[in-house]
């Protein structure tokens, strides 16, 4: 293995461990605005792991859709609701011995389900390539309505942040 492709590893390894430490740090923090900052890190180290393994598109989608559009909406509804950081109301929850029963048992079942499915892959499904007009074309044709349904999802988001700013006075 040459040196280019040795750098080239780690930089995908030290990518995904930063992906990996930021997404601990979303769960984590106590401060709601840090924790977003976090998920924006997670969100970028993904567009750089999309870039390493040449899918440009999905890179450039993930900038822009995400870290620009969906980040940028999270952190308005953070801050249009002034106390949620304030001292009287808690920080963490009672679930955490729940919560992590549920990740083990979660992290079980994807490990078996991971190792016992065959993964074969063919020169064939190597050597295919997917345009950006074959990726336009199936967002705007079978794709259109989970678009749309998350569309007014995050309007439904944004509009809930706006009232619950508004109760708060």
């Amino acid at each position: 293995m040459d040196m280019l492709s040795l750098i080239i590893k780690f930089g995908i390894y030290g990518t995904m461990a930063l992906a990996l430490i930021a997404a601990i740090a979303v769960v984590t923090l106590r401060n709601l605005f840090h924790s977003a900052l976090c998920l924006a890190a997670v969100l970028i180290a993904t567009a750089m792991i999309y870039a390493a393994f040449h899918a440009d598109f999905l890179a450039a989608a993930q900038i822009l859709l995400y870290v620009g559009a969906v980040m940028t909406l999270i952190i308005f509804a953070i801050m249009l609701t002034e106390q949620l950081g304030s001292k009287t109301i808690r920080q963490t929850n009672r679930q955490n011995l729940a919560a992590l029963a549920g990740l083990l048992v979660f992290v079980v079942i994807l490990g078996r389900v991971i190792f016992k499915t065959p993964w074969p892959v063919t020169e064939k499904a190597l050597a295919s390539k997917v345009t950006v007009m074959e990726l336009g074309k199936a967002f705007m044709g079978p794709y259109v309505f989970p678009f749309e349904v998350i569309s007014i999802i995050l309007i439904a988001a944004l509009l809930g942040a706006v009232v619950i700013a508004k109760k708060d006075r």
